[in-house]
């Protein structure tokens, strides 16, 4: 769909928490067409906001002319069935990570995408958070010199009761902490560092009464041997979200997302000529999250360019293959 527009009809599918952030961040290029949930009362809740239709079937809305985009903001077990409808019926996507529960699901859309001409982009909205567009932007500067390693923590604390919601059912979810938080480390590193040619690491449960993993650790190499060390968890007890780019000549740290998870900041360490203790600039971000709202106007822009979006269905597939090997090796029959 090559066809220029200035306003692109939008639909959500799974009006929860995520699909209401995106419908918040539509901006100026996407008007809400439609809303569609299994619980019609969250479809009506959001359509009723934006004065758009509301379906407790999915399939209503992806045959609806006016939508150009269709975001999948639902469980995980849905995910790719969805997509694939809504490629075949020529629709471009926005679909939220990990975007299926095993590379399998994904097959017969990257198949499917070969005869269409929409367009998939997937939710890695951590790389369009402020301090993560800067870190990219140092990196391709080339002020870091060659990339050496990354060092990343992702987890939260939970909650009463996590053991027995939708995320614990392997089913529904695919897994545990590992395809849940685990998808943003990887394609973070992914963005950074290029293919994985080594996977190892071990996923396991070790606090909370649930069939799938609580924590997840990855090890993984670049075929020039740089390294991502990476650690999932949903036993932090306080949030956090910290990455660290190692370069030869200096280093990045980002830490936080906001909210929950403390002030957004990025600080870069530039070694000196004598080394000794580096010279230090820090950026903070304390305003609200607009990673959204840049991510959206970003996948408007690959429509009307017609140009491949940067986080697709391929950036997906990537991930899920390194989250299935940690699995297999870790005795989690999730894939089988």
């Amino acid at each position: 769909m090559t066809e220029k527009k200035s306003v692109f009809g939008i639909g959500i599918i799974g009006c929860g928490l995520i699909g209401q952030k995106r419908a918040n961040a539509l901006g100026s290029g996407g008007k809400l067409i439609a809303c569609a949930d299994i619980a019609i009362d969250r479809a009506n809740s959001l359509a009723n906001r934006f004065n758009a239709k509301s379906f407790n079937d999915w399939k209503d809305l992806i045959s609806m002319n006016e939508i150009d985009i269709v975001i999948i903001s639902t469980l995980h077990d849905s995910l790719a069935e969805i997509t694939l409808s809504a490629v075949s019926s020529g629709k471009n996507v926005l679909v939220e990570k990990p975007a299926a529960r095993t590379s399998a699901e994904l097959q017969p859309i990257l198949l499917a995408l070969q005869e269409s001409g929409a367009k998939v982009h997937v939710g890695f909205n951590h790389r369009y958070h402020r301090a993560l567009r800067k870190a990219k932007e140092i990196v391709l500067s080339g002020v870091l010199g060659e990339l050496m390693f990354i060092r990343a923590r992702y987890g939260h604390g939970a909650r009463l009761g996590y053991d027995k919601e939708w995320r614990a059912d392997p089913k529904l979810s695919g897994g545990g902490e590992l395809i849940d938080q685990g998808p943003h480390l990887i394609d973070l590193s992914r963005w950074f560092l290029g293919d994985f040619s080594e996977i190892d690491g071990f996923a396991h449960t070790y606090y909370w009464s649930m069939p799938v993993d609580d924590n997840g650790f990855m090890l993984l190499k670049t075929p020039k041997k740089q390294v991502a060390f990476l650690h999932a968890s949903c036993t932090e007890w306080k949030n956090l979200f910290s990455m660290e780019i190692y370069g030869k000549n200096g280093k990045l740290e980002i830490s936080g997302l906001g909210g929950s998870y403390g002030l957004e900041k990025l600080t870069y360490y530039k070694m000196l000529p004598q080394m000794g203790p580096p010279e230090t600039v820090s950026w903070e971000y304390p305003m609200g999250d607009d990673s959204w709202a840049v991510e959206m106007a970003e996948f408007y822009e690959d429509i009307q360019l017609d140009r491949t979006p940067a986080a697709g269905l391929n950036d997906a597939y990537q991930a899920l293959k390194i989250i299935e090997k940690i699995y297999k090796d870790s005795g989690y029959d999730y894939c089988a």
